[in-house]
């Protein structure tokens, strides 16, 4: 366990404020103080500097966050393995999941119901934002586990395919391109409602797009809208064509409100996939929670 000083200095370190770091640990700030100056002098090292206001990390204070960043995780997989040995039922772990937004919303809510029937004290958050933005949140450890569509380019992470899916253009059941017949090239000429940069589902639209010789620019975009569902309601009320996961609008194409678009030589496929930080050994409560959705959704474990 990590003692007093090392906790103090790790949220001055993090935060870069002694004043902050008294706020998160309810302690005074003068006993901030006192158990830096306690560290730096068993370290006999300084591990902050000021100029002016602002506090910045010596070399000393920079590796030794470093060391305590791993300290830390190897503490927390500790006591959440620890719990979880002892028995599924009393298992009081933490689970902090990011996820994209097709996948919060359409995909997870029936893992994470099941998940939780058996593992009833694991405390769960989960993190709804743009894939861009979840593999932010993992790379800054903000989160354990990352569920995003495809791989995308970024090193220190691992991943591990979870199921398929694929993006299609919908329309309003309404719109003038409802029950049309569209060429790809035609596409350049259609007013289209599509997500916000960042998204997953744009990305995939984007690489086919370049697969047929044709420029994200080039396309007559009237709108851009900051997630799906925003979107859907946007394609009901509108004319315009937009591209979304079937497991998104299949409600909406039940109900008689949003049909597909007929394109010719369309086809965008993409995958859903477990992200985790590269190197670090994975706690027993986020393979729990990986091998639960693959067996929900039937796929190889």
């Amino acid at each position: 366990m990590l003692s007093i000083s090392h906790e103090v200095f790790y949220a001055v370190a993090s935060h870069l404020s002694f004043s902050k770091a008294a706020e998160i640990l309810c302690i005074s700030q003068p006993a901030v103080s006192k158990q830096i100056k306690k560290l730096e002098g068993e370290m006999e090292v300084p591990l902050f500097q000021r100029k002016g206001n602002a506090v910045f990390l010596t070399p000393q204070g920079e590796k030794m966050l470093l060391y305590l960043r791993e300290a830390k995780h190897v503490q927390k997989r500790m006591e959440s393995d620890m719990d979880i040995i002892k028995s599924q039922l009393t298992a009081k772990g933490e689970l902090r999941i990011g996820a994209s937004t097709t996948l919060s919303l359409y995909v997870l809510p029936k893992v994470l119901s099941s998940f939780r029937n058996k593992w009833p004290l694991v405390k769960i958050t989960l993190v709804n934002r743009n894939t861009e933005n979840i593999l932010k949140a993992l790379t800054n450890e903000e989160i354990d586990l990352a569920v995003v569509e495809d791989k995308h380019e970024a090193s220190g992470l691992h991943y591990d395919f979870f199921m398929a899916d694929k993006i299609i253009p919908i329309c309003s059941t309404h719109s003038p391109y409802a029950g049309r017949e569209i060429s790809i090239k035609e596409l350049r000429e259609i007013p289209l409602a599509l997500r916000e940069v960042g998204s997953g589902t744009l990305s995939a639209l984007a690489r086919k797009m370049a697969q047929s010789n044709i420029k994200m620019s080039d396309l007559n975009i009237t709108v851009r809208l900051g997630g799906t569902e925003v979107l859907k309601n946007f394609l009901i009320e509108d004319t315009a064509v937009g591209f979304l996961s079937p497991l998104a609008v299949k409600r909406e194409v039940a109900l008689g409100l949003l049909t597909q678009v007929n394109i010719s030589d369309l086809a965008i496929e993409r995958s859903f996939n477990f992200v985790t930080r590269t190197g670090e050994t994975m706690p027993d409560v986020v393979k729990a929670l990986i091998k639960e959705a693959k067996l929900i959704y039937n796929q190889k474990l």
